[in-house]
């Protein structure tokens, strides 16, 4: 089975220049590393991001909109299961406006604030590609391997959508415990989707322009 960083890897090092990204609070943080090793390896501006953070269980309704606002564009959805679980009703909301160019990732650790407390996210057993499925998503799988993601990922991204995938993955090592001192959360996590947000339209305009 893929970890984390694995399964974000593939995103970073892979998506179009010109694709638009959401991610939920785990991805966005390995993103943020990922990004900055790339910086000046790859045509990936920060600008086509945006993290959806504080509005957890939002990814994919900010996808959604993305996606249906830029249909000549790819949007990745990059969720959690514990977000996801938040606002499940969010799958038949993609299905019905109905994204062409939408890839809706779950990134399945059973955990929540993972790398963190690692706290088991609710409702263990619940199966995400079968409730896309049932939803209607265009297409639906299920992916543990690394090799398999690195494969299927650019021929997902080309597919008709809404794609949904299931990612499962292990969780980061738990960080809590004897002699632990959590850090201060930035003020930056509270505004920075707002930041992105007019950073993204800025870089939309300068494309049009």
């Amino acid at each position: 089975m893929m970890n984390m960083i694995q399964a974000c890897a593939i995103v970073a090092q892979q998506r179009p220049a010109d694709s638009l990204l959401v991610a939920t609070m785990g991805s966005m943080n390995l993103l943020d590393r990922l990004d900055a090793e790339l910086a000046g390896k790859i045509a990936a501006p920060r600008a086509t991001r945006i993290s959806s953070v504080p509005l957890m269980g939002g990814a994919a309704g900010l996808g959604t909109g993305l996606a249906l606002a830029q249909p000549d564009r790819r949007v990745i959805v990059m969720d959690g299961d514990a977000s996801l679980l938040l606002e499940l009703g969010s799958l038949v909301s993609v299905v019905t406006a109905g994204p062409r160019n939408l890839l809706h990732v779950v990134v399945r650790n059973g955990t929540q604030f993972t790398g963190l407390a690692n706290l088991n996210a609710p409702a263990p057993d619940f199966d995400f590609a079968a409730g896309a499925r049932s939803a209607g998503y265009a297409h639906v799988e299920t992916i543990s391997e690394v090799a398999q993601w690195t494969e299927r990922f650019p021929q997902l991204l080309a597919m008709q959508g809404p794609v949904f995938v299931e990612l499962r993955v292990e969780p980061l090592p738990q960080r809590t415990g004897e002699g632990f001192e959590q850090a201060e959360m930035p003020d930056i996590q509270f505004v920075r989707m707002g930041l992105e947000t007019r950073a993204l339209q800025d870089w939309l305009a300068h494309q049009d322009a």
